[in-house]
């Protein structure tokens, strides 16, 4: 059985986690595997918009737990290496330069709360419930928290990350964790209604710059991200996409991205 299944369609490309079994647990194996779905996706010219969900009732439940048992035999190495290929998991996902989506249809728990956090749009069921663990068990939520203060702000961050408490999808979407709820019935449907919508009314140029520039200015100062958003401003009015759409818009033509 193939741990992660890769679907495409109508530009849009869906990574499922295929885990039900062990409730899509993380382990180097899947998180090795989800970063090569990720890579190959992103590679893909045909594909606009990624869509990340999970087969079973709960989208993931953080670490596997013959992977935590392995973990006291672990020396610093290899803990190391396994931390790593998390963050680049992260990362790979953050900074591409594609839209990501998660359709979250069950509980998102410590890793695989992270691993939807750091997807750009979270639609979630109503029953799903999110939360960062890790400190309940002696861990710390050590990568998450690089991305998780940047989406919320100190004060939520440290609220869910030095509590542990699971929060409901109305709670999460009122702190900003996720963007839209939808019925178990529904959810499919609504995303990819929204998918379509990013695919057919923006251009890929622009949604790659503008990423870009979100997850660049917050580490600089006010006027080092305004130089930024003027050299990225300049490199954009000279592309394909930005005359393509400036001339439609002039000829009231309609725009097909």
């Amino acid at each position: 059985m193939d741990l992660v299944v890769i679907n495409k369609s109508e530009r849009i490309a869906y990574i499922t986690i295929n885990r039900p079994d062990k409730r899509n647990a993380l382990n180097p194996e899947l998180v090795k595997l989800l970063s090569n779905a990720f890579k190959n996706v992103i590679e893909d010219v045909d594909v606009k918009v990624i869509v990340l969900k999970a087969n079973g009732d709960v989208f993931s439940a953080g670490a596997d737990l013959e992977y935590l048992q392995q973990l006291q035999q672990n020396t610093d190495v290899e803990n190391f290496t396994d931390t790593y290929i998390l963050k680049e998991l992260f990362l790979t996902i953050y900074r591409s330069p594609k839209f990501v989506i998660a359709q979250v249809e069950g509980h998102a728990i410590a890793g695989g709360c992270g691993l939807a956090s750091v997807c750009d749009v979270i639609f979630s069921v109503p029953q799903a419930k999110f939360g960062y663990t890790e400190v309940k068990i002696g861990f710390i939520p050590a990568l998450v928290s690089c991305f998780l203060i940047r989406k919320l702000g100190e004060g939520r961050a440290k609220e869910l990350l030095l509590s542990g408490e699971l929060i409901d999808a109305k709670t999460a979407s009122i702190y900003g964790l996720i963007n839209f709820i939808a019925s178990k019935e529904e959810i499919e449907s609504a995303v990819h209604t929204y998918a379509k919508k990013i695919v057919e009314g923006t251009s890929s140029n622009s949604i790659t710059v503008t990423k870009q520039l979100l997850s660049t200015v917050q580490d600089l100062n006010l006027d080092e991200s305004l130089n930024l958003a003027i050299g990225l401003n300049v490199q954009t009015r000279s592309s394909a996409d930005c005359k393509k759409g400036i001339t439609a818009f002039l000829n009231k033509n309609k725009l097909d991205w």
